[in-house]
């Protein structure tokens, strides 16, 4: 059998970028013969195997003919007579395309070291159509590349737009959309994973909150990936333009985790309260919906957002206050209360006037 190293970890290291996982494709051999070296086999829809000391996934070559719809629509086929470029072909873009034998050769029969070289993402054949899902692959990759010069070619554009156009983007789960969203919000650019979508009429399908609002959105987060903004920090923006009812919407549809959906619905309901330039009043209230003492590396964050939306010297001066007054107001202890006689709604009522005397001693109002 012959074994070689396949997918983004020959990718990245042409592009000199760290290889943080690595693939095999092994060809010429039959999962009787991989189990018998040691393999431990783990897949169910085609043969992938676990090397008994690394560890590393050794998946057999197979092709793949479309028979449903969606993602998960493929009849697989592993056998020893299928060769290394009938496995290279079904894959979605050239340069993803490229196999490296354990000798370093390369095997690049779609010319993936071309399109590499002029920073092109390129679909390798109309097979490309058959998987809906890499229309967001793409867009995911066309984030993490954008600052090394990469665009996607105008004939792959053009058919993720058609095969958005055509509504099988539907057919795809929940779970795997909101997993490349996830993963675009820690790539380099992902406004650019969401100019993507809207460029191929993406967005509608599970982004439609998006639509009257994708320029603005889109410059938010370009915002947040200057101020290096931590991923859920990048999607809380979206409070900064939609509402809360938006985002609740929106989340459930994608079954976000809660880290993402709650601070972005917060930033919804609070951002405009917690600047700098609000109306005098109070901010015990809001710091109380806000959870600030319970959760304050979460209210940070939502002030972390509130700034990055704000950008200004001024926003950032009132966060570190703001902070700073939450932090010392968290040190009032109840229990003081008590000892002095107060009981129920009495030590409540007495711990937030002594709160919301510190923040008002320490925040011009």
């Amino acid at each position: 059998m012959k074994v070689y190293l396949v997918g983004g970890a020959v990718r990245d290291a042409l592009l000199h970028r760290p290889v943080t996982e690595r693939d095999w494709v092994v060809v010429g051999t039959t999962p009787e013969a991989m189990r018998e070296k040691g393999y431990t086999q783990v897949g169910k829809d085609f043969p992938v195997f676990l090397h008994p000391k690394t560890k590393e996934e050794y998946a057999l070559a197979r092709t793949e003919r479309k028979a449903g719809q969606g993602y998960t629509g493929f009849e697989c086929y592993a056998a020893p007579d299928v060769s290394l470029e009938d496995d290279l072909i079904r894959r979605d873009l050239t340069i993803n395309a490229i196999a490296q034998a354990k000798d370093g050769s390369l095997t690049d029969p779609f010319n993936g070291l071309q399109d590499l070289k002029a920073r092109t993402l390129r679909h390798i054949s109309p097979a490309f159509s058959e998987d809906p899902l890499r229309v967001f692959r793409v867009a995911r990759f066309a984030a993490r590349y954008a600052d090394l010069g990469f665009t996607i070619a105008p004939e792959t554009l053009s058919l993720m737009r058609a095969m958005a156009d055509s509504g099988e983007l539907r057919c795809l789960s929940a779970e795997r959309v909101w997993k490349e969203t996830e993963k675009c919000l820690s790539e380099g650019r992902p406004g650019v994973f969401f100019r993507t979508l809207a460029e191929t009429n993406a967005l509608g399908d599970w982004f439609s909150e998006w639509l009257p609002h994708t320029d603005a959105l889109i410059a938010l987060m370009e915002q947040g990936t200057s101020a290096q903004a931590a991923p859920e920090e990048i999607w809380a923006l979206l409070g900064i333009v939609l509402t809360d009812v938006n985002i609740i919407d929106l989340c459930t549809r994608l079954k976000c985790a809660n880290k993402y959906s709650d601070l972005a619905v917060l930033c919804a309901r609070y951002h405009g309260a917690l600047r700098y330039t609000a109306a005098p009043t109070s901010l015990l209230p809001v710091l109380k919906r806000c959870d600030a003492w319970r959760k304050p590396e979460r209210f940070e964050q939502l002030l972390t957002v509130v700034g990055i939306a704000a950008d200004t010297q001024e926003q950032q001066q009132f966060n570190q206050v703001v902070l700073r007054a939450v932090d010392d107001a968290r040190k009032v202890n109840a229990q003081a209360f008590v000892e002095r006689g107060l009981r129920g709604p009495e030590v409540g009522k007495a711990v937030d006037a002594a709160r919301d005397s510190i923040i008002r001693q320490q925040i011009s109002y």
